[in-house]
């Protein structure tokens, strides 16, 4: 038998990708977590005691392979049809099978860049092969186009995380309105900017590819994009079940669109891909509105208070729509930040990117979470201003 090095029998496109980077999970006793944009309030008590009770013999059987009793439901609550809705181990599960459903591989010839990334001006090979998204946004979209051997068209955001002109760059070549599969995360994450449902039409209209309206963060937000799924027959909206409804253990989202989208999806569907206790638990939570619903406005009016306070601190806080926010420090860098943060036991989150790494995203934890937030960056900001003005000061001669 010929040995040969484990490393060989791996796919090249594999061995030379850059995986995706979830937001640390570490078990320090006290720590104040604000780093993965988890709900700090728990599920309703209706959603724990359908979960405890639903701990029985049914553990033994397999689930409802289609999630059908949740699609319906979800579908009286969208006023649509369960052909409409398919459901996924979290959107994750569902935005994976998109990138294989909708975009064919670019070929071999590409592998050895892992995936054509495609510069400004530059018109992609084959627009059936193209992945298309906005930048910064999810991370996961390039991993996902890249492990399917796509070609990844990023398109940069302005300073403000505004969406482009997209008639000006369709014109340099640096839009393709033609992409096989184009993802707009709305509200954007990591900057938290809300897009008005006008804006999200224009870029629906233009395309003739698969559009997903990702809507991970949108129970926080203005407005919504749901009935661009019903109105165009290109578009799905995705929807989660973690960020608003505390269920990120369970892990549960849910595609809305058109049923020939969402049937061809359902083909390479994982069978069982969503598990018991989290159908439960969805089910229960359409059945329980109310108390999310004021979680929702919670939220947000932590949001706002952090918001000012940060402000006064002396950061830089962009505007959000989502359950975080994002913030640029005046004084010292976000990476110093993030340590002497971490030092006094409260994690945020920090990006190593060209785009963002002057930034901090700063879950909305607890009103006692945020309250010690700030009074740990006051005390950082009181300890810099005393080490300022200890210094030795070089007297001229």
């Amino acid at each position: 038998m010929k040995t040969s090095s484990p490393n060989r029998l791996v796919r090249p496109i594999v061995r030379k990708l850059r995986a995706y980077i979830p937001g640390e999970q570490p078990r320090i006793k006290g720590l104040i977590k604000l780093n993965t944009n988890e709900n700090p309030h728990p599920p309703s008590p209706r959603v724990l005691a359908a979960i405890k009770a639903a701990t029985d013999g049914r553990l033994r059987l397999y689930p409802n392979p289609t999630a059908q009793p949740l699609r319906e439901a979800l579908a009286r609550f969208h006023r649509c049809n369960a052909d409409n809705i398919i459901v996924g181990n979290g959107s994750d599960d569902l935005l994976a099978l998109a990138t294989r459903a909708f975009v064919e591989p670019s070929g071999a010839r590409h592998l050895k860049s892992v995936s054509r990334r495609l510069e400004f001006g530059q018109s992609p090979l084959d627009s059936k092969c193209t992945v298309q998204f906005f930048e910064p946004s999810y991370s996961l979209y390039s991993v996902l186009a890249s492990i399917h051997g796509a070609n990844l068209r990023e398109v940069r955001l302005t300073e403000d995380f505004d969406f482009p002109d997209l008639d000006v760059l369709q014109k340099h070549r640096a839009w393709d309105s033609r992409a096989a599969l184009t993802f707009v995360t709305t509200p954007n994450a990591p900057s938290g900017r809300g897009y008005s449902k006008r804006q999200l039409e224009a870029i629906c209209h233009r395309q003739s590819g698969v559009v997903v309206l990702d809507e991970a963060y949108v129970d926080f937000a203005a407005e919504n994009a749901m009935d661009l799924a019903m109105r165009f027959p290109n578009v799905l909206v995705s929807r989660t079940f973690s960020k608003a409804y505390s269920l990120c253990f369970l892990r549960v989202g849910y595609f809305v669109g058109n049923p020939v989208l969402i049937r061809a999806m359902d083909k390479i569907r994982d069978s069982y891909n969503v598990n018991g206790l989290g159908q439960v638990a969805a089910l229960a939570t359409l059945e329980d509105l109310d108390y999310y619903r004021k979680n929702f406005h919670a939220i947000i009016a932590t949001r706002e208070r952090l918001a000012g306070e940060l402000e006064k601190l002396g950061f830089a806080v962009s505007p959000s729509q989502t359950n975080f926010l994002l913030a640029r420090p005046r004084v010292g860098t976000a990476e110093r930040w993030l340590e002497r943060l971490r030092e006094q036991k409260i994690l945020v989150r920090w990006f190593n990117t060209p785009k963002m790494r002057d930034y901090l995203r700063v879950t909305i934890g607890s009103d006692s979470e945020i309250d010690a937030l700030i009074r740990a960056v006051k005390g950082i900001r009181k300890t810099w201003k005393r080490a300022e003005r200890d210094e030795p000061k070089n007297e001229i001669c």
